[in-house]
């Protein structure tokens, strides 16, 4: 049961009820002795498409639980503009997304300390990592046992996607089991965040246990207009005392003793910092807002994985997309669902994985694929396209060099942030995606795909040179939905652009932190998720030893 009702005053305000602040929430009021207030803009998880794994479908269209941001348009893809789902409930994005669970490579958080972040390499945070892992497959020197994040194998996998991992192996690339232990090379199966066949968000695994407690309010239909600075122009600058808020149409002032604490996500944590005079002095001016802390590193250095998919027709009756059969077997997978954690609906459309070198001289994978057994395209949202038999690879590129930045469309709270991810403006970046589809390819071509292979959908066969897979990139590529970077983890001394310090600290505010996907100095190699959870937990002993 969620408390709406909330005290005037309360030691600790989180701003977002995603995946960090989930953890936070958690965390910071095992402690009896503090009050911690969760303010999240969406409802509770209650809607059960949120936990039936399939229902990802529905949610990828539903106003009420979907932000539904667009991005600009970009320049370097068409002059599209990109569909951005992300979370708008209790749990955020986990209550929503694929349910998939890797960290990335290790390298990925060394780099992060080479880069003046003290505490932030890979040894440092494995151990947070395994905290908040509960693995199916018991503990090891890379996994824990007994946190709140339940980490499954799938209970009922597609015969497609074994035979992708056949095919991989059969194209040269290793088998991987674990793409979170000693080697990330290799295809195989992903772990997801579902027990039992159903999704497990981070609303289910950290607010499960922390919801009856006194000393936590969660307020759910919260909108967060700005934080409330007092104390401009003092030494160390102006002081976090609270959050303005809007709620069924009134507004609210909640008041933080000891810390305001941002996990609105790497979209609207920047645009936050914004409405409140934090950020570009000028870009603040421009939109008739006093600049309070000029901080010119707020909603820059935007990156996401860019991603394009391959699809094939398929031959036999093996989709899992919108074919008369999964039709007329819905009420059985139901069943199964129900009744044994198994079948259809525990799908998380993307069971396989891949981490891929696209060239032998690189040192780590820098490609990542996913495979799903069934047509698809627009992000589920193309039903038609998915009614037919068939499978589909997603391949991204996991280290982009464009850099794109979120700005203030107007000083209202209630309007989206601008979005100019900057796709593709780093040459690179899109020799690296056309290198992609050549590997998928490969993998396709396998011999254990024979049975399986129909036509290729897409790029198609008439696309063989490399200025036509870059033409199918530029005009079809879009958002694996992993945006980070926002509000840039580094050092003051080093960074002008950092905006929080490797204690998540806000440059030049006093009790004012971010902790989400936005403090990544760099994106990590892999899906986002577990990171953002791995973050939130550092965070809570960060702010429990202030």
């Amino acid at each position: 049961m969620v408390k709406q009702t909330v005290p005037d005053v309360v030691d600790y305000i989180v701003v977002g009820g995603g995946s960090a602040g989930c953890v936070l929430a958690n965390r910071l009021s095992e402690d009896p002795t503090v009050t911690v207030c969760l303010l999240e803009a969406g409802p509770a998880d209650t809607h059960p498409t949120i936990h039936v794994p399939a229902g990802m479908l529905w949610l990828m269209r539903s106003k009420l639980l979907n932000w539904q941001f667009n991005t600009d348009q970009e320049k370097h893809l068409g002059g599209r503009q990109l569909f951005w789902p992300r979370g708008r409930m209790l749990g955020g994005s986990s209550s929503m997304n694929a349910m998939c669970y890797t960290r990335g490579h290790p390298s990925d958080y060394d780099a992060w300390a080479a880069q003046g972040n003290a505490g932030w390499s890979f040894a440092d945070v494995l151990p947070y990592f395994k905290r908040a892992e509960d693995q199916v497959r018991g503990p090891s020197a890379y996994h824990g046992v007994g946190g709140p994040l339940h980490v499954s194998d799938f209970r009922a996998p597609s015969p497609l996607t074994r035979t992708y991992i056949e095919a991989g192996v059969q194209a040269g690339f290793p088998e991987n089991d674990d793409f979170n232990g000693p080697n990330q090379e290799g295809v195989g199966f992903f772990q997801v965040t579902q027990k039992n066949g159903l999704r497990w968000s981070a609303a289910k695994g950290y607010l499960g246990a922390a919801r009856g407690r006194a000393n936590l309010h969660i307020v759910t239909g919260a909108m967060a207009h700005q934080v409330l600075l007092e104390g401009t122009g003092q030494a160390g600058g102006p002081r976090a005392a609270g959050v303005v808020y809007q709620r069924q149409g009134q507004i609210h002032t909640l008041r933080a003793r000891h810390e305001v604490i941002l996990s609105a996500g790497a979209l609207q944590s920047p645009q936050l910092l914004m409405l409140s005079g934090i950020g570009p002095g000028q870009h603040l001016q421009s939109h008739g807002i006093t600049p309070q802390v000029d901080l010119p590193g707020v909603g820059q250095n935007l990156q996401d994985h860019l991603d394009v998919m391959v699809v094939h027709q398929g031959k036999r009756a093996l989709s899992r997309g919108f074919t008369p059969q999964n039709i007329l077997g819905g009420p059985w997978g139901l069943y199964q669902l129900l009744a044994r954690g198994q079948g259809m609906l525990t799908n998380n459309g993307a069971e396989g994985c891949g981490f891929l070198k696209s060239s032998p001289s690189e040192p780590i994978p820098d490609l990542q694929l996913h495979f799903m057994p069934a047509r698809i395209r627009d992000h589920g949202r193309d039903l038609r396209f998915m009614m037919g038999q068939g499978f589909s690879m997603h391949v991204c590129d996991l280290h982009p060099k464009s850099r794109g930045q979120i700005t203030l469309k107007d000083k209202n709270p209630a309007s989206y942030p601008s979005i100019q991810a900057n796709y593709l403006s780093h040459p690179d970046d899109l020799a690296k995606m056309v290198l992609g589809i050549k590997q998928v390819r490969r993998i396709f071509a396998a011999p254990a795909f024979n049975a399986d292979r129909g036509i290729e959908l897409a790029p198609g066969p008439q696309a063989t040179t490399d200025e036509q897979l870059a033409e199918h990139v530029r005009q079809h590529a879009e958002t694996i939905y992993h945006p980070v970077g926002t509000c840039k983890m580094g050092s003051f001394a080093l960074d002008p652009m950092a905006v929080v310090d490797d204690q998540l600290r806000v440059r030049g505010v006093r009790g004012l932190r971010v902790v989400d996907a936005s403090i990544m100095p760099t994106l990590v190699g892999g899906n986002t998720n577990a990171p953002t959870i791995m973050i939130a937990e550092k965070a809570s002993d960060l702010i429990k030893a202030a």
